[in-house]
């Protein structure tokens, strides 16, 4: 039975501070000032005080959604028990009965004091998600839409997942769901029994449950209720609305919107609709709320003043105290107003709009209908979630003006919103990283957005928008009670920056950074004059490390490592003869477990250029930090360029991203033609992508990891994909001995040698001499992967090595992979933890920084790239300098070009700056803030 650490407890401020402020000259550091220049400001401190011996207090870390506690081999660090994290447990693997995980149960509070709506804007910036929207009451929370990117929004603006008690979704699909998996396993970690939440979506959410189950093992964490019509039903027999939740607090209906395509004659039908075309408007009701009770009217009827006056104020007739009648509510009471009424409407497409407009519920509510006159009902606010192209339509703005004076609040995409990121946290912290070294941290994609002409040119031909209707914007609420406040806030809206802010707000706080730029920029300068061949005996700033020449000067595949001597430096040939459109690396996310506020989940981005590109995971909101990072148009450039996407293992914080970018590859690539995207993963993988595929065209072909280990892919490569190359394959795969003998599935089916065949031409087009998997130590069938350039002939007609690229996915340090990186050109290793944790690394199958350097040592890489921290190192993890000599710490959304690798372990130490006064003790203040929110 594993021991539990001791639960931290939060003190006040002033003793928090009290007892510390002697231990702060104990703080490590991270790095020893590399440069005179810089001063003893400049010396960045540790982000964690290093335990006394015998004994580890593992301090909170800034930027936690989560208080965590726990024993120390299940557990992310120590926190809140009320608010535990179970790690074991969100990834169905505590042991436990199964069943136990309830759902919340809240007393509902009928006289609600607080009720508004408010927009949730992901994907506003980015158009990879649909905007959720949050419907709040004093003791319910209700969310609309669960896109990609929720989780890392709302940790960012502290609104506290774990309150929500039902998630609704307007249409099924990866745009409006792809964060729901996620989310389900973080919840699944909270609380001693963990906690879940109801889903709510028409039929085809019974595909997603299906979906998802392939990789959630736990039954209980997945509450889906389905309605409405089944997917065979004709539109014209689910125009009736459904009532979904009906208590005192609020009354939600949907009504259904399938597509209608023209036929051949002209004429519209819904024939050609399939799973997860269907949409979902929502009616939010609220009750009507009671009149102003008359006391001189009470009293007159014989009553009391007593808890009969209450009685009456809840709708209940009571017993006259003096005479023998009962007292009714419409005796006392003055006329009732009708309770605020919401619309969420989301019409997707044109093929959408007619049957929107003929929704038979919607016509209560039509200024113009009879059933209004009697029924006195009225619409207070609509939100459109459907693209501006849709809703700036002629015919949609004339549907809206059917409601008369309703609030319109359109929050569906626009160009105008891109301009303001979303995640300012992030944004912050790129920025300032692009204002110190912009050479590894291009400027985002959003800074200067410049919009396509066809858009200008529609925007110019769209009617006026309709009366009362306002672009939506971050955090806009409207308040639906209290009554007198009616109408829209803009008190909560996040205040505009601009990068030009950014800076002026660093040079601000610390003045010294402004020397930074310059002394980063003379390393690229140093460097292009070292490719030149300066003079001997000219000052270098770049000076190899001596343990290059301590290595093997054979590589794993048996040829020679050839290395270039300039000047003492022994920089590989594939990178002193680079180019800058060769290769580059761009980290799109290199958190662990889930999203934080500063670190996305797992994913690389391997720019190839003219010859395409690859993803190296795809944990959620892959899409979206691909945007950030090459704007709106570069990303589905990107995208419609994938040669493939490799996936390490089934968790879900590597691979949950996928289904948005296939499906957006798909739409990008409609009409033109063009292949399959090959996707290599473990065999889970692809139950999951196949149960999806019934939702939304992937057009993906799977081939399993185990088929592309070193020695099959060598012999396959070797065949000429004809009828022999797949015995070849199975007796070099299978063969006894081999690590493939006790693997099952052999690749014999057409659907595997195609996927090999497809494996081979992406090769080909990639430039790529191999690519190959490597099994690790971390869960069942976890991989890493090795990819290497083909070789090439230089002006001198010297022939060149390729570059070899390594990645780790999740492990342990192992033999496999050390061998792996003989000689690689870059590693990139997983570093979860900090050298202190090494008994939670193991427990959790995962590296410290020491091991996954020493793993890169051992092999002769290079240079190594570590990634994948636990977030409780929000901005930067804990290494010593002594290990940074070849090494460099990753990024989101940092970009390492191949000619760049000779300074990148130097650019590292000057980054420092931004993160000087990074303490434990401020961090914990958070952490108190978090508990009591």
């Amino acid at each position: 039975m594993p021991q539990v650490a001791a639960p931290l407890r939060l003190l006040p401020l002033s003793q928090t501070l009290a007892p510390t402020a002697p231990l702060l000259h104990l703080s490590r550091r991270l790095f020893a000032s590399s440069s005179p220049s810089l001063g003893r400001a400049a010396t960045l401190r540790a982000l964690a005080y290093r335990a006394q011996p015998g004994r580890r207090h593992h301090q909170p870390r800034r930027g936690s959604s989560t208080l965590r506690k726990a024993p120390k081999e299940e557990m992310a660090g120590a926190g809140d028990k009320e608010v535990a994290f179970n790690r074991k447990r969100a990834e169905g693997m505590d042991g436990r009965k199964r069943g136990t995980m309830e759902l919340k149960t809240r007393k509902l509070n009928p006289v609600n004091t607080t009720c508004y709506v408010q927009i949730l804007g992901t994907g506003m910036d980015t158009q990879d998600t649909s905007p959720s929207i949050l419907l709040f009451f004093d003791k319910q929370r209700f969310i609309f839409n669960a896109g990609e990117g929720l989780q890392r929004f709302c940790t960012e603006h502290k609104i506290k997942l774990s309150k929500i008690d039902h998630i609704f979704l307007t249409r099924v699909c990866s745009e409006t769901a792809g964060g729901l998996p996620g989310l389900v396993l973080t919840l699944a970690g909270i609380g001693d029994e963990g906690m879940s939440v109801n889903i709510w979506g028409p039929s085809d959410l019974d595909f997603l449950a299906g979906a998802m189950r392939s990789f959630i093992p736990n039954r209980a964490m997945l509450h889906t209720h389905s309605f409405g019509a089944e997917r065979n039903v004709s539109s014209s027999q689910s125009k009736d609305s459904v009532i979904i939740l009906d208590d005192e607090v609020v009354r939600i209906s949907a009504m259904f919107v399938k597509p209608r395509y023209c036929n051949g004659a002209g004429s519209l039908n819904d024939t050609d609709s399939k799973p997860g075309d269907t949409a979902i408007v929502y009616a939010c009701e609220l009750p009507e709320i009671k009149g102003k009770f008359d006391p001189a009217k009470a009293a007159a009827l014989g009553l009391k003043p007593g808890p009969k006056y209450r009685e009456l104020q809840l709708g209940n007739p009571v017993q006259s105290d003096k005479f023998d009648e009962m007292v009714h509510p419409s005796d006392v009471l003055g006329p009732s107003i009708p309770g605020p009424t919401v619309l969420l409407v989301d019409c997707p497409t044109q093929y959408h709009m007619p049957e929107l407009f003929s929704l038979k519920p919607l016509s209560c509510f039509y200024e113009d209908s009879l059933d209004q006159m009697e029924n006195s009902k009225k619409v207070n606010c609509i939100i459109h979630l459907g693209p501006s192209s849709v809703t700036k339509s002629v015919d949609y703005q004339n549907w809206m003006k059917r409601f008369g004076a309703t609030q319109h609040i359109m929050a569906g995409h626009e160009i105008k919103n891109m301009e303001i990121p979303i995640l300012k946290g992030s944004a912050r912290i790129s920025s300032r990283l692009n204002f110190v070294c912009p050479q590894l941290f291009p400027s985002s994609g959003f800074w200067s957005v410049k919009p396509a002409n066809d858009v200008m040119e529609n925007d110019k031909n769209t009617s006026s928008e309709a009366s009362g209707s306002v672009s939506a914007q971050n955090l806009l609420k409207f308040h639906l009670r209290p009554y007198a406040q009616l109408g829209l806030d803009n008190a909560s809206i996040p205040s505009l920056f601009t990068y030009k802010d950014i800076v002026e707000e660093l040079v601000s706080e610390i003045p010294e950074v402004k020397e930074v730029p310059e002394q980063v920029r003379k390393f690229w300068q140093n460097n292009a004059n070292d490719k030149n061949m300066p003079p001997a005996g000219s000052s270098m700033l770049m000076v190899e490390e001596p343990w290059i020449s301590q290595k093997s000067d054979k590589i794993d595949d048996g040829r020679p490592f050839q290395k270039c001597p300039r000047n003492n430096q022994e920089i590989p040939c594939c990178v002193e003869d680079a180019t800058r459109e060769d290769m580059e690396i761009t980290f799109l996310g290199t958190g662990s477990s889930q999203p934080s506020k500063y670190r996305n989940v797992s994913s690389i981005y391997v720019n190839l250029f003219a010859r395409g590109g690859m993803l190296l995971d795809c944990g959620e909101g892959t899409l979206g930090q691909l945007k950030r990072r090459f704007g709106v148009n570069g990303a589905d450039e990107a995208v419609k360029n994938l040669r493939c996407i490799w996936i390490s293992h089934i968790h879900a914080d590597h691979h949950t991203g996928l289904a948005r970018v296939l499906a957006l590859r798909s739409k990008l690539l409609n009409g033109t033609p063009h292949k399959p995207l090959l996707v290599i993963g473990p065999r889970p993988l692809e139950r999951f992508l196949n149960a999806y595929s019934t939702l939304e065209d992937l057009n993906m072909q799977f081939l399993d990891c185990r088929h592309t280990l070193k020695p099959s892919v060598e012999a396959f490569l070797c065949e000429n994909v004809t009828g022999s190359g797949t015995p070849q394959l199975e007796s070099t795969m299978f063969a006894p001995g081999s690590r493939m003998e006790n693997y099952n599935r052999k690749p014999a089916s057409p659907r595997d040698t195609t996927a090999l065949a497809n494996f081979k031409e992406v090769l080909q087009e990639s430039g790529l001499e191999i690519l190959y998997s490597v099994p690790v130590v971390h869960c069942p069938q976890a991989f890493g992967v090795v990819f290497r350039a083909m070789e090439k002939v230089n002006s001198a007609g010297k022939v060149i090595p390729g570059w070899k690229v390594v990645y780790s996915g999740d492990t342990r340090p192992c033999p496999a992979l050390i061998d792996a990186s003989r000689d690689a050109t870059v590693l990139i290793h997983e570093a979860t933890f900090e050298d202190s944790m090494k008994d939670e690394a193991i427990a959790r199958n995962h590296s410290t920084t020491k091991e996954a350097i020493e793993v890169g040592t051992a092999g002769g890489a290079y240079r190594i790239i570590l990634t994948h921290f636990s977030q409780r190192y929000p901005k930067i993890p804990v290494i010593d300098e002594v290990d940074m000599e070849k090494t460099c710490i990753a990024f989101d959304l940092m970009s390492v070009n191949l000619v760049d690798l000779p300074v990148l372990p130097k650019v590292l130490p000057h980054l420092k700056v931004l993160f000087k006064d990074e303490l434990v003790v401020e961090e914990a203040d958070d952490i108190q803030e978090a508990a009591v929110y």
